[in-house]
């Protein structure tokens, strides 16, 4: 067993759970990651798209009562109905746009100008939102409308441009559109899960000729490490709303997309190459 390959794999996890629920993106951190640790290959890749997986389950265990309530109440509670409904119809816009674009996003929007300023042009959205002032219209996730949804799924399908955070396009368009900060934090969590879930699944169909038994070592290692690490981000993210608002993200994204734009200039890192 490569001793040193499934310490890559742990440290992938880690920051794959880390990154995944904050509004930092994940995407970005990855492959910084990946390509300081040479392992930026295509098994490489789709390890760390795979790995998601294990944050997946976090979300899913950190809900469980919660998750276990809304599908057996699938067919008699109008609010665990109104909950699937919104998640489908959220769901759908960056699905649809992943299905038809993704093929052009990854040709022409992977590299590094465009994630730099994805993560600058993000910060400044983030430090905009916490600025001004703040209306909540929708105290719970069990008051959101369809159209609140669909709403949320727009923001979510900005994310589709590398750089910008899948959790932080829906947070952060969630309070603009009037949620509350836990109401807009937890149905992110939700609707990661549908997303994460078949964007996982997909690439693992689609790239199923790189999979190989003598990784399942390194695959299980990635997975428990994005679990536990995803786990204790959510909890701690958890807390950390209910006193405290978004701007120290804004921050690093801001110091972040310049370590982009430093790592890309002194040619440390290929970030068109993924």
């Amino acid at each position: 067993m490569d001793i040193v390959l499934l310490l890559k794999a742990a440290i992938l996890g880690v920051v794959e759970g880390l990154t995944e629920f904050l509004p930092i993106s994940s995407t970005g951190h990855l492959i910084l990651a990946g390509s300081l640790l040479e392992f930026n290959d295509a098994r490489g890749k789709l390890f760390e798209i795979a790995i998601q997986a294990g944050a997946i389950i976090a979300v899913i265990w950190e809900y469980r009562v919660r998750l276990a309530s809304v599908l057996t109440g699938a067919t008699s509670d109008p609010k665990a109905q109104r909950l699937i409904i919104n998640l489908i119809i959220a769901f759908i816009p960056a699905a649809a746009l992943g299905f038809f674009f993704s093929k052009a996003i990854k040709a022409h929007l992977f590299n590094a100008p465009v994630v730099a300023t994805a993560f600058i042009i993000g910060a400044f959205i983030i430090l905009w939102a916490e600025r001004r002032q703040h209306t909540v219209r929708v105290q719970t996730v069990d008051d959101m409308t369809a159209l609140d949804a669909l709403k949320i799924g727009i923001a979510q399908a900005f994310a589709l441009i590398p750089g910008t955070s899948r959790s932080g396009a829906t947070i952060i368009g969630g309070l603009l559109f009037g949620l509350s900060r836990q109401a807009a934090t937890e149905f992110s969590f939700f609707l990661a899960i549908p997303t994460l879930t078949l964007a996982s699944a997909y690439s693992l169909y689609k790239d199923r000729a790189l999979l190989q038994a003598s990784d399942i070592g390194m695959w299980a290692v990635g997975f428990i490490t994005a679990f536990i690490s995803a786990f204790l981000c959510v909890r701690w993210l958890l807390r950390y709303i209910s006193r405290n608002d978004f701007t120290i993200f804004a921050w690093y994204r801001i110091a972040f997309g310049v370590l982009i734009l430093v790592t890309w200039q002194m040619d440390w890192v290929q970030w068109s190459d993924h």
